[in-house]
């Protein structure tokens, strides 16, 4: 686990003995490495991984509108229609870190925030936690976008919010926060 002023999950215990862990890279963005783990048939297999700090993603609504921010994704060479997002900083929470990223990205204070719930992701490669959040009561404020952040403000009616979310061009975060607000009655 990585020290890097955000916060990161500690790992439980493993049930399968780890011989050997291997850190070969590191950034100011992520880690890797790789588990030398024994396995139940006493064979050994090397588990790779990325850590990356925690996550929180914002399901913000107002006047019946759900708020996205639309962004290019180099990454993936697209823009995207998302959730509101970043990274959970040293003592932060999952719900204060989305106060702060609401405020950051979209200009809106929320009088309300709850946990929907959190999730491990991609656990077949990534170590990272990712926060759901449900924010309200949304008045206009500053918005303080950080230096890599090109985007813009939308707000979609409820019902368009949750047919958008699940049409490409969309990501798991999306996907995610719109299904679990709505499974859990918010939206």
């Amino acid at each position: 686990m990585v020290d890097d002023g955000r916060r990161h999950e500690r790992l439980p215990d493993p049930e399968w003995p780890v011989l050997e862990t291997e850190i070969e890279y590191e950034t100011g963005w992520f880690t890797g490495g790789y588990d030398l783990v024994e396995q139940p048939d006493g064979s050994t297999k090397r588990y790779y991984w990325a850590e990356l700090a925690s996550a929180v993603v914002v399901v913000a609504v107002t006047d019946d509108h759900v708020v996205f921010v639309e962004q290019y994704r180099p990454n993936i060479r697209q823009t995207q229609l998302e959730l509101p997002a970043g990274i959970v900083e040293r003592g932060e929470s999952f719900t204060d870190a989305a106060t702060r990223e609401l405020r950051e990205e979209t200009g809106f204070e929320a009088s309300s925030v709850s946990l929907l719930g959190d999730v491990w992701c991609t656990t077949g490669l990534l170590r990272h936690r990712r926060g759901f959040v449900f924010a309200e009561g949304l008045t206009p404020v500053e918005r303080k976008l950080d230096d890599n952040e090109f985007l813009s403000v939308r707000a979609l009616p409820v019902e368009e919010a949750i047919d958008r979310a699940v049409e490409p061009p969309t990501n798991d975060a999306t996907v995610e926060g719109v299904l679990l607000a709505r499974n859990e009655g918010v939206l």
